[in-house]
C-alpha cells in the first residue's frame, strides 16, 4: 500500500456529535528503531512485544462546528487540562488531516490518563497516540457506515504512526513487526503489522517489569535522537544490524532458544544507547544505576543459569524480561537486590498484551 490509499472517498454519513474510548497498550522494542527520514518513516525495521498493563485510555468526545477553520480541541490529563499538549496534537492533526478530513469539522474533546504513574519514566507517547487514532478511526468509521476490522487497524496503525512513530506497534500484540523486511510478509514502512510466523510457547506470556531508574524528563527527546542519525558515522551498519537481526529473530521465536532470546535482545538494548553516544552531539540517558541493574543481572544469570534478560528504551530505566516458568524466582531477585536502584523503590509488573481495546 502507499499513502494515498488511505485517502477516504467522500463519506456517506453525517454526524452532529458523539464520543469514544479506547484503551491502547506501550509497547517494548526488541529490535530497535533509531533514525527516521521524513514523513516518520523508519530507517530500519523493529519488532515489539506488545505490553499489557502499561495503557492509556482515550476518551475522545466531539461536537459539530458552525463553521470550518482552525482545529478545535482541548485537551485533559487525569481530568486536568493540559495546554501544554496542544502543540503535538495540532502537529498530529496537520499530519493525518488528509487522511481523516473530518477534523476541521468538530470540535473535540480529548480526555485521558495513564495506567502507570504519570512522569513515571515511561514513554506514554506510542500508547496515547494509539489510542487517540483509533478514537478517529471509530469517527470515520460511523462516518462511511463500515469498515473491514483489518482496514480499520491498518489505518489506525498508519495514523498513530504520524503521531509517534512507535505508536503503530501498540494496536495490536502480541508481537508487531513495524518497516519493511523482504522476509516478513505483509511488512510496512506505514504500519505495523501482527508478526505473522510460529511462535515457540517459551514466549507466550512473557514477562516485563519495569524498573523505574529515573523518572525525569529525558535530556534529549526521541524526535532530535532519531535526527542525529543522519549523518552519523555507523549510522548504515546500524541499520543492516538491525535488519539482520530481525531476521535472526524469526528463527528464535520459532525455536524458543532463551539463550539466542538474551543475546540478541540485550546486544539490541546496548546497541541503541551506542548510538547516542556516538552521534555529534553526544549524549548518554543511561544513569550510574541502570549499570549496577545491568550487572546484577548478568551476575544473577551466571549463578542461576536463569534465562532473565534486559532491554532499554530511550531513557534510564530497565525493562526485566522473562518467560513466566520463572515468575516466582525472578521476581524474588528483584525485590532483593534491583529495587535499591529504583528511584523511590518503583517498579511495574507487566506481561505481554493482545494490544488496543474499544472501552
Amino acid at each position: 500500500m502507499i499513502e494515498k490509499d488511505f485517502i477516504p472517498k467522500p463519506y456517506t454519513n453525517s454526524i452532529e456529535n458523539g464520543s469514544v474510548t479506547w484503551s491502547s497498550p506501550s509497547n517494548i522494542a526488541l529490535v530497535k528503531y533509531w533514525g527516521k527520514k521524513a514523513h516518520q518513516i523508519p530507517e530500519n525495521p523493529s519488532i515489539s512485544f506488545t505490553l499489557n498493563n502499561c495503557k492509556t485510555i482515550t476518551n475522545l468526545s466531539f461536537t459539530t462546528k458552525e463553521k470550518e477553520g482552525k482545529f478545535s480541541f482541548e485537551v485533559y490529563l487525569d481530568g486536568e487540562k493540559k495546554d501544554d499538549f496542544k502543540p503535538k496534537i495540532e502537529t498530529f492533526f496537520n499530519r493525518v488531516e488528509l487522511y481523516v478530513p473530518f477534523l476541521r469539522n468538530y470540535h473535540f474533546k480529548i480526555e485521558t490518563s495513564n495506567t502507570f504513574p504519570h512522569s513515571s519514566g515511561i514513554a506514554s507517547s506510542a500508547s496515547g497516540m494509539s489510542a487517540l487514532a483509533l478514537c478517529l478511526m471509530s469517527i470515520e468509521k460511523e462516518l462511511k457506515g463500515d469498515i473491514l476490522e483489518v482496514d480499520f487497524i491498518k489505518k489506525a496503525s498508519f495514523l498513530a504512526r504520524l503521531g509517534s512513530g512507535s505508536a503503530c506497534r501498540s494496536l495490536e500484540g502480541d508481537i508487531v513487526v513495524w518497516g519493511s523486511h523482504d522476509k516478513i510478509n505483509g511488512s510496512s514502512n506505514l504500519f505495523g503489522v501482527k508478526y505473522p510466523y510460529t511462535v515457540h510457547q517459551n514466549f507466550k506470556n512473557y514477562q516485563d517489569t519495569i524498573l523505574l531508574v529515573d523518572k525525569g524528563e529525558k535530556q534529549v527527546s526521541s524526535t532530535v535522537g532519531h535526527n542525529l542519525m543522519h549523518g552519523h558515522p555507523f549510522a548504515q551498519e546500524r541499520f543492516k544490524q538491525a535488519d539482520k537481526n530481525l531476521s535472526d529473530c524469526i528463527t528464535i521465536l520459532k525455536d524458543g532458544d532463551l539463550d539466542k532470546f538474551t543475546a540478541l535482545v540485550e546486544s539490541e538494548a546496548l546497541t541503541l544507547h551506542a548510538m547516542m553516544m556516538t552521534s555529534m552531539p553526544y549524549f548518554i540517558l543511561m544513569k550510574p544505576n541502570t549499570l549496577e541493574i545491568i550487572n546484577k543481572i548478568w551476575a544473577f544469570r551466571n549463578k542461576t543459569n536463569s534465562k532473565v534478560c534486559f532491554t532499554l528504551d530511550a531513557g534510564a530505566n530497565v525493562h526485566v524480561l522473562y518467560p513466566e516458568s520463572e515468575s516466582m524466582r525472578v521476581l524474588e531477585f528483584i525485590k532483593n537486590e534491583l529495587v535499591a536502584y529504583c528511584q523511590n523503590g518503583q517498579y511495574i509488573c507487566d506481561v505481554i498484551g493482545l494490544g488496543a481495546n474499544k472501552l
